[in-house]
């Protein structure tokens, strides 16, 4: 209750924009969304940009990941790479509903939210989540969909290496078997469609690896859905 008062009572109070540092704003003015957070193209199994007649980069049709779909809202660079910064390792979660309006504007999402059955955050191991205090995942997850909302059902198992300094095929195999589904829970996903939530996803490795998981546990559809979309190590900014 007292969370709720706090946030009431914040709604209420003019603010800054963190982008443009209009004052009175929002926490992100409509201005800087139009500006920088205007839906592209994008693949529709990795959320990679593509041209506006391209359903799947040659890379999914060449490998078609264990996703059946993955929507992004924004592209990992200025001004959203700075605010993700600031939500995840300065200790900043009350961004997260800032961040998941952002993601809830992308056209393709709201549509599956509706369709889920399940919305589960990406988890992280337990030295990570002590060392960070939160997940973010978890908290983005929770603005998105709190009444679809499915915490401890996907598990991280294996702590890894930071995937950021590993280039692609080290990060698949940094992850390789590092989420597992909840061995008395596996009933919750047998036919279920899925989001899986995250803030950034650069290559890949880590929502395929989750994915696969749930899929072995029997979920019908998984759909990746992230707030930013990075470059993969190696290519050159779009």
């Amino acid at each position: 209750m007292f969370r709720a008062l706090c946030q009431s009572i914040s709604d209420r109070i003019p603010g800054q924009c963190a982008v443009c540092l209009r004052w009175p704003a929002n926490p992100v003015c409509d201005a800087c969304v139009a500006s920088f957070a205007q839906p592209v193209p994008r693949c529709a199994t990795c959320a990679l940009v593509v041209h506006a007649a391209v359903r799947q980069c040659g890379a999914c049709i060449r490998h078609p990941p264990p996703l059946d779909a993955c929507v992004a809202a924004l592209h990992y660079a200025y001004p959203w790479s700075g605010l993700i910064v600031r939500f995840k390792f300065q200790q900043h979660p009350a961004w997260a509903r800032t961040l998941a309006q952002l993601l809830r504007s992308a056209p393709w999402v709201e549509p599956e939210l509706d369709q889920a059955d399940r919305v589960i955050p990406m988890p992280l191991s337990t030295q990570r989540l002590r060392q960070r205090g939160f997940n973010q995942a978890l908290e983005l997850a929770r603005q998105l969909a709190p009444d679809k909302l499915a915490t401890g059902l996907l598990l991280r198992i294996r702590d890894t290496p930071a995937q950021s300094a590993l280039g692609r095929t080290q990060r698949m195999r940094n992850v390789r078997d590092a989420f597992a589904v909840e061995p008395l829970r596996r009933a919750e996903l047998a036919g279920a469609r899925v989001v899986l939530v995250d803030d950034v996803m650069t290559s890949g490795a880590s929502l395929f690896a989750a994915a696969t998981a749930l899929r072995q546990a029997g979920a019908r559809h998984v759909t990746g859905m992230v707030l930013a979309r990075a470059d993969p190590p190696g290519e050159a900014p779009r």
